[in-house]
């Protein structure tokens, strides 16, 4: 595809050539989304973030030097992205493959730098004049052929948008996204929003996959193609912190403070904004192919497309909802509960009378009681601070959060020394090569770091892993495994001595025929692989 030819100039040279269409002649209007309703505007508690500081900051990040400063991920610079795929294949540990990824999408940045200064605090442009920098990741043309041959359904997999004169409709018909209508759609001013690449791209599922260990939390990603001169979305910001990656063409962008401090990290995204609601840019500018745009949550922000060129570009996203704020959510309930069971205090009656001084209808009233009951309040709060159960409530984030994770997308060496890589098949009227040659010497690890985890619900211990997740969100159920008492540490050990390889007779259990039986186990979900390509008896 030529650099400069547009998303439906390429769908015309491989599909067909209509004439131009002025106006849409399939009125298809479903789910328009209602203006939002003017909002109160708050005084800010905090310094917004400066409009000159922020342009003079981003300025400073551009320039044609693309290798990244020193910080452990040496030679991660201007690589193209198949190159890089390629050689992080190669790296031992998992973890440090995340770190090398993410450290070539925000270069030429440091990353201690990047989440010092612009992590959750203010929007980060990267400008670099290389429009190839992304070149692999996604394309138009992999647009239209995941149009042709995945199931792609109109609001699951893909949203039909426009914004004209301060509105905002969705456009989607029933049924499956077919190219015939949707390039029809496009070639009439619609914008295109593919809500789960991940699902129908194998780079884009490769890409999120191991950043999901960097961030400790769900990758996500949506794409968006949107024709010449036109606008797909209203103002309005995101509950997610955004890395806007560039692709092809350019893209006009203005960003706008939180508008309050109330709405500064929020647990939600906005509705959509009017231009009246929204103020004066912070950052105004044209993001062009093999640029980034960083955005925190809150950030209220526009994109829209300039007269000479369409835009495809690429969101990645992670930490919803993943504040200390979600993490005491999990934790009180349950330190009210042991309090309430191990001290009387918690358990005592209240005051008889206590409906007749407390309650929003006596809150204005000057009375002795309420300030006893009020000190009373505080330091049964001071006393729970004793049984809230941190680990156990990080362990429900760590469950919920595998249970977001994409599978593994496993290198062709992962795949030889695991099971995805057995040879047992039906041949010749029979299965063949299905026992495994597995024994005290054979050497085993985790196949990634984040692959799975040990978490104890107070009555049993399970096992929660990735490895059978779908690249569709929670297509599937969590899944784990039951862990016997007796096997818990060496599921520890296993875990802890990541990324070393270690001999299944190392393995702290009673006996061999334990070790060899929990090994069998993990390899079987594909939990761990070998040191080795596969073999067979």
């Amino acid at each position: 595809m030529e650099r400069n030819m547009s998303a439906f100039a390429f769908y015309q040279t491989v599909a067909r050539k209509p004439g131009r269409a002025q106006v849409k002649k399939k009125k298809r209007k479903e789910n328009g989304a209602a203006p939002a309703e003017t909002a109160k505007k708050r005084k800010m508690k905090k310094s917004p973030v400066d409009k000159k500081k922020v342009e003079e900051e981003n300025r400073e990040q551009t320039g044609d030097e693309q290798q990244c400063p020193s910080d452990g991920t040496e030679g991660v610079g201007a690589e193209m992205l198949h190159t890089l795929l390629t050689d992080l294949t190669k790296v031992n540990n998992s973890r440090e493959r995340a770190s090398r990824l993410f450290q070539w999408l925000i270069c030429p940045n440091q990353a201690k730098t990047f989440f010092k200064d612009f992590w959750e605090k203010k929007p980060l442009l990267i400008k670099r004049q290389n429009p190839d920098y992304y070149q692999g990741l996604f394309s138009t043309a992999e647009f239209d052929r995941i149009l042709r041959t995945g199931n792609v359904q109109y609001g699951v997999n893909l949203d039909v948008t426009s914004y004209t004169n301060g509105k905002r409709e969705t456009h989607n018909p029933p049924g499956r996204a077919l190219p015939y209508t949707v390039w029809d759609f496009y070639e009439s001013g619609c914008s295109l929003r593919m809500l789960n690449p991940q699902a129908f791209s194998s780079t884009v599922w490769n890409v999120l996959s191991i950043l999901q260990e960097k961030f400790g939390s769900m990758a996500g990603a949506n794409v968006y193609l949107t024709p010449a001169g036109t606008q797909g979305f209203a103002p309005h910001y995101d509950d997610i912190e955004a890395f806007i990656v560039q692709l092809e063409g350019k893209k006009h962008w203005r960003v706008y403070n939180p508008r309050s401090e109330d709405e500064a990290l929020p647990l939600v995204s906005s509705p959509n904004f009017s231009q009246a609601e929204i103020g004066k840019p912070v950052l105004d500018v044209v993001v062009e192919a093999g640029d980034l745009l960083y955005l925190p949550r809150g950030f209220i922000h526009q994109g829209d497309c300039l007269p000479d060129a369409h835009s495809l570009h690429i969101t990645i996203s992670s930490f919803q909802r993943n504040s200390w704020g979600d993490l005491l959510l999990k934790a009180m309930p349950a330190a009210l509960e042991m309090a309430m069971e191990e001290d009387v205090e918690f358990r005592k009656g209240l005051p008889i009378d206590y409906l007749t001084f407390m309650g929003v209808q006596n809150s204005d009233r000057e009375d002795p009681r309420r300030d006893t009951f009020l000190s009373h309040m505080e330091g049964l709060i001071k006393k729970l601070m004793s049984y809230v159960p941190v680990d156990a409530a990080v362990d429900q984030k760590a469950r919920e959060f595998l249970h977001d994770c994409l599978p593994p997308a496993l290198s062709e060496e992962e795949k030889s020394s695991s099971v995805y890589g057995a040879s047992a098949r039906w041949e010749d009227g029979e299965a063949v090569d299905v026992a495994l040659h597995m024994n005290g010497q054979t050497k085993i690890r985790l196949i990634r770091a984040g692959v799975a985890r040990l978490c104890s619900d107070g009555e049993a211990v399970h096992l929660y892993y990735t490895t059978e997740n779908s690249r569709v969100y929670h297509k599937e159920e969590p899944k784990s495994i039951e862990i016997k008492a007796e096997h818990t540490d060496a599921v520890e050990f296993l875990i802890h001595n990541y990324p070393k390889f270690i001999t299944v007779a190392s393995l702290p259990c009673d006996s061999a025929e334990d070790k060899v039986w929990l090994a069998e186990l993990l390899f079987e979900k594909g939990i761990i692989h070998m040191s080795e390509p596969l073999t067979t008896k």
